[in-house]
């Protein structure tokens, strides 16, 4: 735990120095794009390092251990693989290239990578302001929830770099991306038609219409669920089918909207890429509450709050009283700050996250997965 809350405050206290709305020079950089370039690598290393070196730390660790197994042995022989192509495909790769040997930790490592990346060059390029977009990252748990289900976030990660595309209708490289996307994690299908949705502009009456729609849910639960299953028919009879909803995501939702509410005129109205965020959290908001009963609706709203790290310091910079918007910041971080520490006591080690204690290949063993003990 104090791992975690150490990581994340001095990664914060780096990105203070990152400026990424400097000018670029013509010819050579200036100090501030050095000072960029000297705290992003930080950062990035930071992050890499302890997500790299993490040992069994994840509820799905030694589940993703398992098909690492089971993607080495299709090499040799005709191999059942649950994961999407793409997934298995790089996974492949590298196993060629590093002479066919199993090492789930380099996937890992590989993946991790990989995610990050992604997750900085999106907030580097469409956070107005670079730290006030990575504190969010950071303390609402987005980096920390990576640790599971590294296809998802991966996929997140993408998901994230696509929102210029849909801003700037450059609808051929949003939908390829997406398409690239989703065969790591198929659930990435669901980003294309919201966020097209999300970049429309709606009068009251089409918005009133939408959700007398989305409300059809409470009525008509087995006939969406049966819907759900005839696209993942692998959820049958499992406990993922159970569904279930966060009440802090939807209380987060609903104080971000009351705020961009109140903000709508000056802030959202006449902004196209803070109009897209107004109505993924919106979205996200819909689906936590009127979908609440279908498998994994968590994942498909994470893809819509995602947005947050840039909304919320866009409703922020929009307040015009300099008493207000100070204050205002300063119970956002406060909130922000108290999300975090209850997060850390209260769900990094439940069944459901278990990213703690951190464990590292370093100092601890692999249990053994279920290729071992059958």
């Amino acid at each position: 735990m104090i791992l975690y809350a150490v990581l994340a405050i001095v990664t914060v206290l780096l990105a203070l120095f990152v400026n990424n709305r400097c000018a670029r020079l013509q010819y050579g950089f200036s100090r501030q794009q050095v000072l960029n370039a000297f705290s992003l690598l930080s950062v990035f290393l930071l992050l890499f390092a302890v997500s790299a070196l993490r040992l069994n730390v994840g509820n799905d660790y030694a589940k993703y251990v398992e098909y690492f197994h089971l993607i080495r042995c299709k090499l040799d022989t005709p191999t059942v693989v649950p994961t999407e192509f793409g997934f298995n495909a790089v996974c492949i790769l590298i196993y060629l290239i590093s002479g066919r040997n199993e090492n789930f930790l380099l996937m890992f490592a590989l993946f991790a990578f990989l995610t990050i990346f992604l997750f900085l060059k999106a907030i580097y390029r469409q956070a107005d302001s670079f730290v006030f977009s990575f504190f969010l990252f950071m303390f609402l748990g987005y980096y920390f929830q990576s640790f599971n289900t590294i296809r998802y976030y991966f996929a997140l990660a993408i998901a994230v770099n696509m929102i210029p595309y849909v801003l700037n209708r450059e609808w051929f490289k949003f939908i390829a991306l997406g398409l690239l996307g989703a065969t790591f994690h198929k659930s990435l299908l669901v980003v294309i038609p919201l966020y097209f949705l999300a970049s429309l502009t709606y009068k009251t009456w089409q918005l009133v219409v939408l959700l007398v729609l989305s409300s059809s849910t409470f009525f008509l639960k087995d006939y969406f669920l049966k819907l759900f299953l005839l696209i993942y028919p692998t959820y049958e009879k499992t406990e993922y089918l159970e569904g279930g909803t966060s009440m802090i995501n939807i209380l987060r939702c609903a104080l971000i909207l009351v705020f961009s509410l109140i903000m709508y005129n000056r802030v959202v109205k006449k902004h196209k890429r803070n109009s897209f965020y107004f109505y993924c959290n919106l979205g996200a908001l819909v689906l936590y509450v009127c979908c609440s009963f279908l498998p994994a609706i968590g994942r498909v709203g994470y893809y819509l709050n995602i947005t947050h790290i840039f909304f919320i310091p866009a409703l922020i910079n929009g307040i015009e009283n300099k008493k207000i918007k100070k204050l205002v910041t300063i119970a956002v971080i406060a909130g922000v700050v108290m999300y975090f520490v209850i997060f850390l006591l209260k769900k990094a080690g439940a069944d459901g996250l278990r990213i703690l204690p951190y464990q590292t290949f370093l100092y601890h063993e692999m249990v053994p997965i279920l290729s071992d003990v059958s």
